[in-house]
Order: structure tokens, then C-alpha cells, then sequence
């Protein structure tokens, strides 16, 4: 009575393993089968975006537009702010900028005579910073979120940050 008990035991371990090798081949199968990743995805596989910066008339002048604009991973008032309330002894102020970016870098872009400039940037939360000098100094500080392939961001004066005169 123990022989076909055990032999019937043997047949269904035999038949898992068959199952389970069975479903592991046809799932490679699969996978086998799938397109591969081409060099016209490159910029998607590194989550990158082309992102332009159109300054919105204002009632300026051309000559004004050649203006810098930066962008940083990180909100760099708060940074500053954080650095010199809270001092850290021995350690400067661009060390502990690098070291809040997380390996990010800022960029840096001037916007042209047109008012636009165009960048990649990595997807994710940037900060954007531009101060446009003149008769009233405008400047902006944007947080943006950056995703999918293109991405426009316009510089109005709805979104300025502050507006401050020069004498």
C-alpha cells in the first residue's frame, strides 16, 4: 500500500515542477519577444526634457531681454536661508548647496533678443530664477515640475515674484 501512495506523490511533485518550469519558459518567451530599447529613446530612458523659457512682453525694450536665467534643483533662497540662520562650522556655502542638490547640478541659460531660451533638463522639481533689470527690476522665482518630452515656461508679469524700483 505505501508504493503507489509514494509513486503517486513522485507524479504530482514531478507535475509542479513541470507547471513551474512551464510557466518560467513561456514568460521568457515573452520577454524575448519585446522590442528593444533603441538610440531614438535615449532622451526618454534618461527622463529628459527640452524645456523653453519665453519671457511674455512687458513693455520693455529689446535691448533689456539678454537677461540670465538659472535653474536649480533645490529652491536656492530657502538654501541660503537655511546656510546662514543655521551656521555650520567649517563647511561653505557652496559645499552645502552641492550637498542639497543631491548630485544635481544648476543651469544656467540667457534668454535671447526674442525673450526665449531653450534648455534639457532633467525630469523633476526645479526652481526657476531670472532678474530682469531696468527702471523697475522684476524678478521671478518659479517652481517647476518637469516631465514628458517638451515643456514651455512663460515669464509673465502674473507670475513675478517681486517688482522693485531702482533709483
Amino acid at each position: 500500500m505505501k508504493l503507489p501512495n509514494t509513486l503517486w506523490r513522485l507524479t504530482v511533485l514531478l507535475l509542479r515542477a513541470t507547471l513551474v518550469a512551464a510557466l518560467l519558459f513561456s514568460g521568457w518567451l515573452i520577454y524575448s519577444k519585446l522590442p528593444h530599447r533603441s538610440n531614438t529613446d535615449a532622451r526618454a530612458s534618461h527622463n529628459e526634457t527640452s524645456l523653453q523659457i519665453m519671457l511674455r512682453p512687458l513693455g520693455i525694450n529689446a535691448a533689456a531681454l539678454d537677461i540670465p536665467v538659472e535653474l536649480y534643483p533645490v529652491d536656492i533662497v530657502a538654501v541660503r536661508h537655511e546656510y546662514f540662520t543655521e551656521r555650520r562650522a567649517g563647511k561653505r556655502f557652496d559645499d552645502f548647496l552641492n550637498e542639497s542638490m543631491q548630485g544635481r547640478h544648476p543651469i544656467n541659460a540667457k534668454l535671447d533678443k526674442d525673450g526665449q531660451a531653450t534648455v534639457v533638463v532633467t525630469a523633476g522639481s526645479w526652481w526657476l530664477n531670472a532678474v530682469l533689470p531696468g527702471e523697475e527690476n522684476l524678478e521671478w522665482r518659479l517652481p517647476i515640475n518637469v516631465a514628458g518630452n517638451r515643456q514651455i515656461v512663460e515669464l509673465t508679469s502674473q507670475n513675478v515674484y517681486t517688482r522693485t524700483k531702482s533709483f
